[in-house]
């Protein structure tokens, strides 16, 4: 799985909006095998990107889908430097095709971004402001409202641009693959192939312990891959 902007630290991190040592004691105090990972890979180091609107995260990651992290990021930038900067959704609503498909985009793009910036106009994704008032179930219920935007793009959304402590993305391939190594019985004589992968609903019941930190555990998850791979634990969500 591939990054998205959303997981990038872009060098002006913000603070969490909860306290990480309050979070690894509850992890390691509800589950004795959570806390022999977070042993292994040591200290909790997410660090926020900055946070834009709603509307901006949601451009990036649809430019961003099905694409190589290099390729989609030449995409924005040509689509960056159309506008001379990020556009507004009046924009984008006024703009016609063939500046966008000159720059990269797909024609499926293309509709699902003029979906994104009719559904902010018309208010379906909520401003900047608004959105941090809001309860994680409304967040998701809001923008997957928007053409192409599915649950596992605001659940990065929330982790990674938020910080909201509670999010458990149990369809990520990283996640599941790394519950897999922590868990389960990991294959030794072949690779490990997708059927090896445990059932989101094995995920979220486990998972259920670790609330309400749960975006915490998903990152240690992540961090599995990376001992798996023999690299030191990184910063940010590993991706296979």
């Amino acid at each position: 799985m591939r990054y998205t902007p959303s997981m990038i630290h872009d060098g002006r991190s913000r603070k969490l909006p909860f306290n990480p040592d309050e979070a690894l004691a509850h992890l390691r105090a509800c589950d004795p095998k959570l806390a022999v990972l977070i042993d292994r890979v040591g200290p909790f180091t997410l660090k926020l990107d900055r946070s834009p609107s709603p509307f901006e995260s949601l451009l990036e990651s649809i430019l961003y889908q099905q694409l190589h992290g290099k390729a989609a990021a030449a995409i924005h930038a040509r689509v960056r430097a159309f506008f001379s900067g990020d556009p507004t959704p009046n924009q984008l609503i006024d703009t016609p095709d063939e500046p966008l498909r000159a720059a990269g985009v797909s024609f499926n793009k293309i509709k699902a971004l003029r979906d994104l910036a009719a559904k902010t106009v018309d208010g379906t994704v909520p401003t900047h402001a608004a959105i941090l008032k809001m309860p994680d179930t409304d967040i998701v219920e809001r923008l997957t409202a928007v053409r192409g935007i599915g649950p596992w793009t605001v659940e990065m959304l929330l982790i990674f641009r938020m910080g909201r402590p509670d999010v458990l993305p149990v369809t990520d391939y990283g996640v599941r693959k790394g519950y897999l190594l922590t868990f389960q019985r990991v294959p030794k004589s072949r690779p490990i192939e997708a059927s090896d992968l445990p059932k989101p609903d094995v995920i979220f019941k486990r998972g259920r312990l670790w609330a309400p930190f749960r975006s915490v555990a998903s990152w240690y998850l992540w961090r599995a891959c990376d001992l798996a791979k023999g690299t030191p634990p990184a910063g940010r969500s590993a991706r296979t």
